[in-house]
């Protein structure tokens, strides 16, 4: 049965040569591209779920890992792989325990993405022989779970919200209403056990794969106004 891809890269050049890459597979009929988080999410409302999203850690709209888990939360039954520059084992680790099927160093050669995407699409796992996953089962912290309880909406509103805009420039991008961003920001805080801007930003930036930035004056806002 042919297959369906989504390369996910804000990089415009690394999908087109991942699209010629990923063309001279007989067995995939099918591939999107997406440069950010929102754009994956309008083409998973517009299509059939893929058979395998190639994700980038480092895009717009995502800090580090809350792309993937956004991902995992909302999407459980979809394949995902990891394809990026970054190949220090720790993020491997973290990206193997939150569930990707696979992790591809973005300097393999032709052979090596045609062995690791064949792989995937038949169902199996594919890293690189140098790493050793640790597969004894490990609890995921706990905020990391509280995360991945929200909704693609709420999910906008808080990448929105720890960018330092304000709700009356939030509910003019999402074309809603102040008081709909409000209670967002109100379920947002529920879900996250929060009860400042400051503390639900930190919450999404410890999913970064650095050092958090400083945080703005917009992030100090101790109410969901």
């Amino acid at each position: 049965m042919d297959k369906s891809i989504i390369i996910v890269d804000d990089h415009p050049l690394f999908r087109t040569a991942m699209q010629a890459a990923l063309g001279q597979l007989q067995t995939i009929a099918s591939i999107f591209e997406a440069g950010t988080i929102a754009e994956l999410e309008q083409l998973l409302r517009d299509h059939n779920a893929p058979d395998l999203i190639l994700l980038d850690l480092h895009l717009p709209g995502a800090h580090g890992l809350s792309g993937l888990l956004f991902l995992r939360g909302q999407y459980p039954d979809v394949a995902i792989a990891i394809i990026s520059a970054t190949e220090d084992t720790t993020v491997i680790q973290k990206a193997f325990h939150h569930g990707v099927r696979g992790f591809i160093p973005k300097s393999a050669d032709m052979s090596t993405l045609h062995e690791a995407i064949g792989a995937l699409l038949n169902g199996e796992s594919w890293f690189p022989s140098t790493f050793s996953p640790h597969t004894d089962s490990i609890k995921l912290p706990e905020m990391e779970q509280k995360l991945s309880t929200l909704t693609p909406q709420q999910f906008r509103v808080l990448r929105m919200i720890s960018e330092g805009m304000l709700n009356k420039q939030i509910a003019a991008d999402l074309n809603v209403s102040e008081a709909t961003v409000k209670a967002h920001v109100t379920a947002i805080f529920k879900k996250l056990g929060v009860r400042s801007r400051t503390q639900a930003v930190i919450a999404i930036k410890g999913l970064s794969l650095a050092a958090p930035d400083d945080q703005s004056p917009a992030q100090t806002d101790n109410s969901p106004e």
